[in-house]
């Protein structure tokens, strides 16, 4: 399968549209640093993007990123010019076409950012095999990857060695594709649909299992939206599988509970991040107005508190008492508070 992975990506497809999703495309509206970054990317290069979202979180000047499945390397490209000559991005890309087309433009693009040196390195290699590659681990800031990991046969291990490579705070932020069931086998092997990034897409319960699994114990859904399927006979083979392109954000941070739990924390957005001032976005269920105090879990709390985004809030409180589950994030005691009583004067236990 990834021999088909790799003709599919390398001579199949020679443009965005010649995919028959839309699990590749994105309606998020880049914010003015990314356009004008966007701006400066050579034409040849964005023509062989496939990505399913623009997988870049903001905060990223002098962060050192590490991109998994980078392809022709727009999204590095882009992140190169908001990292800044202070930051630097490394990308990993199995298709030597791919590769080939990504460093053919490494001097226009240092010309084009008025850079006196380079930030913009690649590999050829896999993104399940990140720890053979020239990469340290607790190294990055931040990982991204666009619509890649569901390609990969090995997925367990992707999240593996990204955690192995991000530093303690760090986060892995990146879109992919997810099934509402458990794909059958039958479409698994399926060369159309895998290459389609379709039928490698994970469950996304299993997703969240293997995320809590490999150490990132708390993810964050940012943004999702169902994937269009084009081709009608494609539609046909899935026999009503549904799939949703999603963008997720995992932490790397040690002391994460399991749930979310409530110490008796707040927070405050300051309004400083660019171009979020009025307010910022940490996940789908969880935006922040300036100026106005919000109760968090312990986790909301080191996830603001303990990475790059803690110049930006005002913190309240501490994890000296625990209050029992955070029921503002749909968790509550799961037992009745009610005493029922009964004629039968035996009770018996367990």
């Amino acid at each position: 399968m990834q021999d088909h992975i790799k003709n599919y990506y390398g001579k199949v497809l020679k443009r965005s549209q010649d995919l028959q999703t839309d699990a590749c495309t994105t309606t998020d509206r880049p914010t003015p640093d990314i356009l004008q970054a966007m701006a400066l990317v050579h034409e040849s290069v964005k023509s062989r993007y496939f990505g399913c979202g623009f997988v870049v979180p903001a905060l990223l000047n002098d962060c050192h990123v590490l991109d998994l499945g980078c392809g022709s390397g727009r999204d590095c490209y882009v992140l190169a010019h908001l990292v800044g000559e202070g930051g630097q991005v490394h990308g990993v890309d199995m298709t030597d076409e791919q590769i080939a087309v990504a460093n053919e433009y490494k001097d226009y693009h240092q010309k084009q950012f008025g850079y006196d040196k380079n930030n913009v390195t690649f590999y050829q290699g896999y993104i399940e095999d990140l720890l053979s590659l020239e990469l340290k681990p607790n190294s990055f800031d931040i990982i991204v990857s666009n619509c890649v990991i569901n390609l990969s046969p090995s997925k367990e291990k992707v999240f593996e060695q990204a955690y192995k490579l991000l530093k303690n705070g760090g986060e892995l932020y990146f879109s992919d594709v997810y099934a509402s069931r458990r794909v059958p086998s039958e479409l698994q092997s399926d060369t159309e649909l895998y290459g389609e990034c379709l039928s490698g897409a994970l469950y996304w319960q299993d997703f969240l299992s293997i995320a809590k699994k490999t150490g990132f114990k708390d993810p964050r859904l940012v943004s999702d939206r169902p994937i269009f399927i084009k081709n009608p006979e494609i539609q046909l083979k899935l026999n009503n599988l549904e799939f949703y392109s999603a963008t997720h954000r995992l932490f790397k941070l040690a002391n994460l509970d399991d749930n979310c739990e409530d110490y008796g924390q707040a927070i405050v957005y300051k309004g400083t991040i660019p171009y979020f001032e009025k307010e910022m976005t940490l996940d789908k269920h969880h935006s922040f107005e300036k100026g106005k105090i919000y109760s968090v879990c312990g986790n909301t709390w080191r996830m603001l508190n303990e990475t790059r985004l803690k110049p930006h809030f005002e913190f309240m409180g501490n994890f000296t008492h625990h209050f029992g589950p955070f029921s503002d994030c749909g968790i509550d005691i799961p037992f009745d508070k009610i005493i029922t009583t009964t004629n039968n004067s035996h009770q018996a236990c367990c």
